[in-house]
């Protein structure tokens, strides 16, 4: 008999709710690149079945009790001490998961399922049609029922509504917080950003490399850079949908991006970003792969992956240099738009957008600052979603200087809210506090990794990441792997210090 049969139950059963969500994962991929529409009311009764089967697991009535047993049999437990702190680890996270499976019941969970797999179709329709006024029932009964979770979590969390959600993200993570983080770069980016487009105004103008360029050379050419990075095909694939994502299962890790024939950027760079999550995913602890603690440690940590890559890595002049000869092979480029100074300056080229997932690095957290203040305004009752596309059009007037001409442009350009993600977009930019954290600290820890971005080597990078992060999982708190990773926890002053750099060639 094992010496800790309510730990060993426990593992068992949150092995049986990792294989439910990696099936969730793969019909969830399907419905967003292949699946035909017509299939659509059949596969919101398959997603709410499974996902139904999964919460039931996580309340069964024994659940409280056996985690209370697995705690004793820990408290009094001996052997291995790497072993015990990561099993120690899995029921703190296997108490918090449970504390937010059981405060929301099956019928709730099943109405929220069928609720945004509705909004999900109707808003790919209104995005599609610029009408938020078709999408907005759907979305307002997303919202109530998220408010409804918010309440039955934020009782038992102990927080505010607000934090409720975002703590299914952010585990322990607090809007004061991200507040405080939000209210300096509030501060910083304006007068920060006009300095950028001063800077660029007096240089010369960057050249735009003309296209087409066809679709069939843009997934070859991302695919190539994937496995440079050390994607492993043999897990994983690359598709098309009509917003870019990584997800997929366990050891299936599925990547989405969307093609322009006349903008290879974009595509490349949306890639480039998913890869990185896939690196994580593709990463994290072998040991631990079923079992809450071997997940990763909220999306913080998971965008800080995507950004590394994508942001601090293949945006560099060091990556240029191993990337602008393969371009210009790959799309038959001459002249003086495909140099490596002219393609590092279109990377980093700064201009007020209206599409967050088309934004340069500087711009972009004027969009996550934007959307952290609607939702939280909407989820604590301070607006009425009827009003969103007038807030929007003012936050974006107030932030950015720009306003949407339409709401394609504007509200309905992100899935997140139809999908139920509420709490989810402060997480974007915190990743990027944390990317440039990470990869400033890897360059002092691996003094050659930027002579090999410049080779195509991610080696060192992806090296240094696997054991300061992904090999880590859940074993520790966001600031408490960043802690160890870089000796402070989330703090903007590096990242600030990496915009300056890079943006105004200033050193510090």
């Amino acid at each position: 008999m094992t010496a800790h049969p309510a730990y060993t139950a426990l593992e068992r059963r949150f092995a049986r709710v990792s294989a439910l969500g990696d099936a969730i994962g793969i019909l969830d991929w399907d419905s967003q690149t292949t699946m035909p529409a017509g299939a659509a009311a059949g596969r919101a009764e398959q997603l709410a079945t499974l996902r139904v089967l999964s919460h039931e697991t996580m309340t069964a009535p024994d659940m409280g009790e056996l985690i209370d047993q697995a705690e004793r049999e820990m408290q009094a437990a001996d052997g291995d001490a790497e072993i015990r702190h990561w099993q120690q680890a899995n029921l703190r996270e296997m108490r918090r998961q449970w504390i937010h499976a059981n405060a929301v019941p099956s019928d709730l969970v099943e109405a929220s399922s069928r609720a945004i797999s509705a909004s999900e179709m109707a808003w790919r329709t209104a995005r599609a049609e610029n009408d938020f006024p078709a999408l907005l029932p759907y979305l307002r009964e997303v919202l109530t029922l998220q408010r409804r979770i918010a309440e039955a979590k934020a009782d038992l969390l102990g927080t505010g509504l607000y934090d409720a959600l975002l703590d299914q993200y952010e585990p322990e993570g607090r809007s004061a917080k991200i507040d405080l983080l939000f209210a300096d770069l509030a501060e910083f980016l304006p007068g920060f950003i006009q300095s950028v487009l001063d800077h660029q105004a007096a240089q010369p103008p960057v050249i735009v490399p003309e296209g087409p360029f066809p679709v069939d050379t843009q997934r070859r050419m991302g695919e190539a850079l994937m496995k440079a990075i050390g994607f492993d095909f043999t897990r994983g694939r690359l598709d098309v949908s009509l917003h870019p994502f990584c997800g997929g299962a366990t050891g299936d890790v599925r990547l989405t991006t969307r093609y322009e024939e006349g903008d290879f950027t974009s595509a490349l760079m949306g890639v480039l970003h998913e890869t990185g999550h896939a690196m994580y995913e593709l990463g994290r602890p072998a040991a631990w792969l079923t079992q809450p603690v071997g997940a990763a440690r909220g999306m913080a940590l998971h965008e800080s992956q995507s950004l590394i890559v994508e942001m601090q890595a293949c945006r560099s002049p060091h990556f240029l240099r191993y990337a602008a000869p393969l371009l210009r092979e790959a799309f038959g480029g001459t002249g003086p738009a495909w140099t490596e100074e002219n393609l590092y300056r279109l990377y980093t080229r700064v201009e007020r957008g209206f599409i967050r997932v088309d934004a340069d690095e500087a711009t972009y957290p004027a969009h996550v600052i934007l959307r952290y203040r609607l939702e939280k305004a909407l989820i604590e009752g301070a607006m009425d979603l009827a009003d969103l596309p007038d807030a929007w059009n003012e936050g974006m007037r107030d932030l950015l200087g720009i306003v949407p001409p339409d709401d394609r442009r504007g509200c309905l350009q992100d899935i997140h809210w139809p999908s139920g993600a509420w709490g989810y977009f402060p997480t974007y930019t915190m990743g990027a506090i944390a990317a440039a954290q990470l990869f400033d600290s890897c360059r002092t820890a691996v003094p050659k990794m930027e002579e090999g971005l410049a080779r195509g080597d991610f080696g060192p990078l992806i090296g240094w990441l696997r054991a300061n992060v992904h090999s880590l999982g859940s074993v520790d708190t966001t600031d408490g792997i960043l802690a160890r990773a870089t000796g402070r926890g989330l703090d903007a002053e590096v990242y600030k210090r990496h915009l300056r750099r890079r943006y105004l060639r200033a050193e510090e």
